[in-house]
């Protein structure tokens, strides 16, 4: 573990919302553990383990019926900790995988009955060394064939310059963080409207209003972020996505609670409607019904 990591909440707090019946969390990771997954060697960071068998008892804990694992940029291309949790968890899981240009269609078939359904395209230069974008089509071309969409990880002063290339993709897309917006720019900035007409514009677009704990300019208080979130789960309430990310890499303000971020969920989604597209039949229907 490098030292100035900051290792997940040992003991979160119980949230006082009760997600609904068959909620998922749909962003969260499995590092490790490093003896049986080595971390890639290449990697921008090297976190604390946090073990499929750790994530699960959250799940429980929180009071959440399901997992979409994403793959970090830490095991690069080696997604082996990542299928093990998937194998692990069955039909309670599915994943997010990082994959290399040369994979074969038969890889990628396996990790479809292991479950995944997406692979992930970071853009965030301080996780990633940069990949040319025809390696990245090249790739969206070949998970196509499975019925497959894509995850994006950006921050947003890069956006404008990825639309071109986010419209190439032509297949659904899933828009990590809400696009790591600037939060002391407003949400009438435009940037974030930027974002926000992507989505109005391109109905194959989606959003995870994830990670107030990355966005704050307060923490442990995260209402600086709720508007944002908001506004894209009233503007879009069937394209909208929810996570923890736990276990919170790269975290350098503070150890999130994830009790804390659960209980921001009402504030996002302010109606049981809005809650049940939000945790149930959106990602059911994105990583259940394929």
């Amino acid at each position: 573990m490098d030292p100035d990591y900051l290792p997940f909440h040992a003991n979160p707090s119980k949230p006082t919302f009760r997600a609904p019946v068959g909620a998922v969390d749909a962003h969260c990771h499995v590092f490790g553990p490093a003896d049986k997954f080595p971390y890639h060697p290449k990697r921008k960071y090297t976190p604390c383990d946090a073990s499929k068998q750790q994530l699960f008892a959250l799940r429980d804990y929180l009071g959440f019926s399901r997992n979409v694992i994403v793959q970090a940029s830490c095991h690069g291309t080696d997604n082996a900790a990542l299928i093990d949790a998937l194998q692990t968890a069955g039909s309670l899981a599915r994943g997010v995988a990082v994959v290399d240009p040369e994979i074969s269609m038969q890889a990628l078939e396996a990790m479809h009955i292991a479950g995944v359904r997406a692979v992930r395209f970071n853009f965030v230069k301080r996780l990633v060394d940069s990949t040319p974008r025809e390696v990245f089509l090249g790739i969206a071309e070949k998970i196509r064939k499975l019925d497959w969409h894509i995850v994006v990880y950006f921050e947003a002063p890069d956006l404008e310059d990825l639309i071109p290339f986010l419209k190439q993709l032509n297949t659904t897309i899933v828009v990590d963080h809400m696009g790591r917006p600037d939060i002391a720019k407003g949400v009438e900035h435009e940037e974030f409207q930027r974002f926000i007409n992507l989505m109005a514009e391109n109905e194959n677009i989606w959003t995870k209003v994830s990670c107030p704990e990355r966005l704050t300019l307060t923490p442990p208080d995260y209402s600086d972020v709720v508007p944002f979130a908001r506004t894209l789960v009233e503007r879009f309430p069937d394209r909208v996505l929810w996570g923890t990310d736990w276990p919170h890499p790269n975290m350098k303000s503070h150890t999130p609670d994830d009790g804390q971020l659960v209980d921001v969920i009402p504030l996002i989604a302010p109606t049981e409607e809005l809650q049940r597209k939000l945790l149930i039949d959106n990602p059911m229907r994105l990583y259940w019904e394929s």
